[in-house]
């Protein structure tokens, strides 16, 4: 045990070094959703929670597609810093802002024009959707601020400084909370918003995290060397091509996974509202602890392309395999928390005890699946930081929408097993994909590292 543990000791002190800040920053795209929850679920009922809900189930779609273009930059810095390329990393900089600038854009106007129609066409409780509208466009607008701040964000994160997005992110969740009291209760003087309070924070928190991220990452000496290159002459169609021949499939992978969650909250709010309420309660919670083993997946993003870049495969894998180590400590340790915590931790977002009774239950099953979803991310992260993208995008779809929302749909609503059944596909989908993943990990990176020992040998 012990030898096993001094094999993998250093790449566990540079993966948490990494890691841990990513972690704090991912878990702040989530923890604005969790604020907005127990703001509403307190202060404005059960309906009002509903419709938060359905809104976060149709703009986390638009919010991961946003998200995986972006992180198309990440490996591509990574393993051009690898090869003390820093003329590359600043021309991907000006490339990458004007992808993801408009990327908001657009998603904003499907969001504004497109799901704004379509959530009168769910089947959903007509109270529901009429609280929905207004939240969903205003977090549609703020779509363009995140993926600004992203930019910046994963260019200082693809070059390993992750501390500055962690605290700026800290700062936002706080401002969040404190505008988003103050609009939906209407203190000082302010008029009562109700949920679209909420919506107006997010986006004044965005707009605010983005100019910081942007400032500190022009003004800071540690990027000098990167941003003399960082020039609008420098955008050209090759790069943006090779950003978006990583960013859209991770995009896709997200895409197939959150939406099969999201098409589980639409079956579900067929159910009831109060069944709907209690998936968010779940899924929230269940979502936290996903943002932080996608930020332990960041880090191992960042150091397998490292690695790769420089032709290391041996630690590439070691480094990779310590990742696994920690997301398996990480989401066993969350596991434990949802399943004695399960009646507890409800009550952050809810005092309706209908609601509670439910979420309790979902939190059991959220506890099983803790295993297969971090793994599953952390597979997704490493092999992302080789540059292979295509496979796993495939993996994704079959594991969610062939596996998993099928087979919840099967369970939840044609065997009448309610939300729980729906649940039991979604885990279903998570060990799928995990497998798969790692399988396709193993094969690669043992090629790789055999390859480069027969080149070493003939040298």
């Amino acid at each position: 045990m012990k030898s096993f543990y001094q094999k993998y000791k250093p790449y566990y002190g540079q993966s948490l070094v990494l890691a841990v800040p990513v972690v704090i920053s991912q878990m702040g795209h989530t923890l604005v959703q969790t604020a907005d929850s127990i703001i509403i679920g307190h202060f404005a009922g059960t309906v009002s929670l509903a419709a938060v809900s359905l809104v976060n189930s149709i703009f986390v779609i638009g919010l991961v597609i946003g998200l995986g273009v972006s992180y198309g930059i990440t490996p591509l810095i990574a393993q051009s810093n690898g090869r003390n390329d820093h003329s590359e990393c600043g021309q991907l900089l000006s490339n990458s802002l004007l992808i993801n600038s408009i990327t908001g854009v657009v998603l904003f106007l499907f969001i504004s024009f497109g799901t704004m129609q379509m959530i009168g066409h769910l089947d959903q409780s007509p109270e529901v959707v009429r609280q929905a509208r207004p939240y969903l466009f205003l977090m549609g607008i703020s779509l363009v601020p995140l993926l600004i701040f992203n930019t910046f964000k994963q260019f200082a994160e693809g070059l390993g400084f992750t501390k500055q997005a962690m605290v700026i992110s800290i700062a936002g969740n706080i401002l969040n909370v404190l505008l988003g009291i103050t609009f939906v209760k209407g203190l000082f003087g302010i008029k009562p918003m109700g949920i679209s309070g909420v919506g107006y924070s997010t986006l004044i928190d965005r707009c605010s995290m983005a100019f910081v991220m942007a400032l500190y990452v022009f003004r800071s000496k540690n990027f000098r060397s990167y941003l003399k290159h960082f020039a609008l002459k420098n955008i050209d169609r090759l790069r943006c091509a090779s950003i978006l021949k990583i960013g859209t499939p991770v995009a896709l992978q997200y895409v197939f996974e959150i939406s099969a969650f999201s098409g589980a909250a639409i079956l579900i709010g067929t159910i009831s509202p109060v069944a709907q309420a209690a998936h968010q309660v779940a899924i929230n919670l269940a979502g936290l602890t996903y943002m932080a083993a996608s930020g332990i997946a960041a880090a191992a993003a960042i150091k397998s392309g490292n690695f790769f870049g420089a032709k290391q495969h041996r630690d590439l894998r070691l480094s990779a395999i310590s990742n696994y180590h920690i997301v398996i400590v990480f989401m066993s340790m969350t596991a434990l928390l949802f399943s004695f915590g399960n009646h507890l931790l409800p009550w952050m977002y809810t005092s309706d005890n209908q609601v509670i009774v439910i979420a309790a239950q979902l939190l059991i099953i959220a506890a099983f699946f803790q295993l297969f979803d971090g793994t599953q991310v952390v597979g997704l992260g490493i092999l992302r930081g080789m540059g292979d993208v295509n496979v796993p995008t495939i993996i994704t779809l079959i594991a969610y929408w062939i596996v998993g929302l099928p087979v919840g749909y099967l369970l939840g609503i044609q065997f009448k097993m309610g939300v729980t059944g729906v649940w039991y596909g979604l885990v279903l989908g998570l060990l799928t994909s995990s497998l798969l993943l790692f399988i396709r990990f193993q094969s690669i990176s043992r090629k790789h590292q055999v390859k480069q020992e027969i080149i070493i040998a003939q040298d």
